[in-house]
């Protein structure tokens, strides 16, 4: 039996931030400080010679504890960051739902927003117009349409932009903690649709703090640590030997 495509090729990838060791407050004395060669770094690797591959229709969930670097692996897949060192292949459209609010304008209402954000995504004002409807039943929010964004809660922004980044079947989905902020009853539609998506061939890449919802939408898993790739493989056997370590 032949294997599917490859989606994403993550290959020793290392991920490095300069971290300073000092207080600036600022911009004049950062580059006085700068000029003078006085700026002290301390070097951290966020994701160090991580590698892994993800096949087609394949749903993998990122866990580790905070700080581990699962974001800035998710960051890294979706362009927004670049390697340190080694590389990251990705072959397909990529849906991103990183970071909350991202895309949005929190000064423009919802309905503006949905048009902004279809834009950021690639799509045009006409094929925006001919989803609009399903965007907005889907994240029900028909009473508050006209209402700016900075007067949503954080759940509500969430219901937007997943609703907004899953209208249409990306080749790839990243979802990355976001709909913790939602209600339970959202969450589980949001899982409907997650797993819809990936009976449609959609790869999906998962960040959550819920080991129960990794075994309940994940086939795989990899387990960070510290920026290193501990463990991976089948998402059962993955997150059981986190749970272990987790409860000692």
């Amino acid at each position: 039996m032949d294997q599917k495509p490859v989606m994403i090729d993550v290959d020793h990838v290392t991920i490095r931030f300069n971290l300073s060791n000092q207080k600036v407050d600022n911009i004049k004395e950062y580059f006085v400080k700068l000029v003078k060669r006085e700026l002290m770094f301390q070097e951290f690797l966020a994701v160090n010679d991580v590698s892994f591959q993800v096949r087609q229709g394949e749903a993998w969930g990122l866990i580790g504890t905070n700080g581990s670097g699962k974001s800035t692996m998710l960051k890294t897949i979706s362009g927004i960051l670049k390697p340190y060192k080694g590389s990251v292949t990705v072959n397909g459209s990529v849906a991103p739902l990183i970071e909350l609010g991202a895309g949005f304008d929190p000064e423009l209402s919802a309905r503006e927003n949905i048009f902004l954000n279809g834009c950021v995504l690639g799509h045009s004002e006409k094929f925006m117009q001919e989803h609009f409807d399903e965007i907005v039943d889907f994240a029900e929010i028909h009473k508050f349409l006209d209402s700016p964004l900075k007067n949503y809660s954080s759940g509500m922004r969430a219901r937007l932009g997943f609703s907004v980044a899953t209208m249409v079947k990306p080749d790839i989905l990243i979802v990355d903690e976001i709909l913790s902020v939602g209600d339970y009853k959202f969450r589980k539609k949001c899982e409907a649709r997650m797993k819809e998506l990936l009976s449609g061939g959609t790869t999906l890449l998962y960040v959550s703090h819920s080991i129960d919802e990794v075994k309940r939408l994940c086939d795989h898993a990899l387990w960070i640590d510290k920026g290193v790739a501990r463990m991976q493989g089948e998402a059962k056997a993955v997150c059981d030997a986190y749970m272990e370590v987790m409860k000692k």
